[in-house]
């Protein structure tokens, strides 16, 4: 990714030294000016080498996902995941917002550099074609009826969370937040729209076990986790 960064930032160098007429002179580009961009054979090097970058990180990419798809699917055949809108994640927020603590504007960037990377879409196309070759399916449940991220099986309610809040506090334990969310995914009904609450009393114990030993496990590893666990 440092690299990827370098090289753009070479590129807009080029850029700018080879079209000096298409900018101002505080840096932003002259909308009105519609000459041709000249491009020299340096800015065609560096072009060519951020896309062999890019290449190679889209093969890794891609493997890393065949991977993993083979690891979920040593797990079991019958998988459920939320269906996402994807597109409308990586867009910018169209609503200015002040941070509370702060008092300055938030920034409007959502997803769109992670999604990018992790390329989300393309694993579950990976996944549900390994699924459909051995004549399973995936299981996408309806999002906005689930609501994975707000119902409380125990209070039987939906309550509403900030996206910083990354733990469920059920009084005298907390439960990661994604985790919860993906027992609660694994208990819907078969019409996909609605959680089983009965299931989930049914399998909570188990889940909570694996739980509590996973956070652990995450904890005292010298792995890196990703920032939303909140651990």
């Amino acid at each position: 990714e440092k690299e990827k960064r370098l090289l753009l930032r070479k590129l807009d160098r080029q850029r700018r030294a080879n079209n000096p007429n298409k900018y101002n002179e505080d840096g932003t580009i002259k909308r009105e000016n519609k000459d041709r961009s000249v491009k020299s054979n340096k800015y065609i090097k560096t072009q060519n080498e951020l896309r062999e970058l890019q290449r190679k990180q889209a093969d890794i990419r891609k493997q890393n996902h065949e991977e993993l798809a083979n690891y979920i699917l040593g797990l079991g055949n019958k998988i459920y995941v939320e269906d996402m809108n994807y597109k409308g994640l990586q867009s910018k927020a169209k609503e200015t917002t002040i941070n509370k603590k702060t008092g300055k504007y938030n920034k409007k960037k959502r997803f769109g550099k992670s999604l990018a990377n992790k390329a989300p879409s393309m694993f579950l196309t990976i996944l549900d074609n390994k699924l459909k070759f051995n004549g399973e399916e995936l299981y996408k449940i309806d999002t906005w009826s689930v609501k994975a991220s707000q119902y409380n099986h125990i209070e039987d309610k939906y309550i509403k969370k900030d996206l910083n809040e990354r733990w469920n506090d059920f009084g005298d334990y907390k439960i990661q937040r994604d985790l919860y969310s993906s027992f609660l995914i694994m208990n819907v009904k078969n019409n996909l729209k609605e959680i089983d609450r009965g299931l989930c009393f049914k399998t909570f114990d188990n889940f909570k076990t694996l739980h509590d030993k996973e956070i652990e496990r995450i904890k005292h590893s010298n792995d890196k986790t990703i920032s939303s666990m909140g651990i």
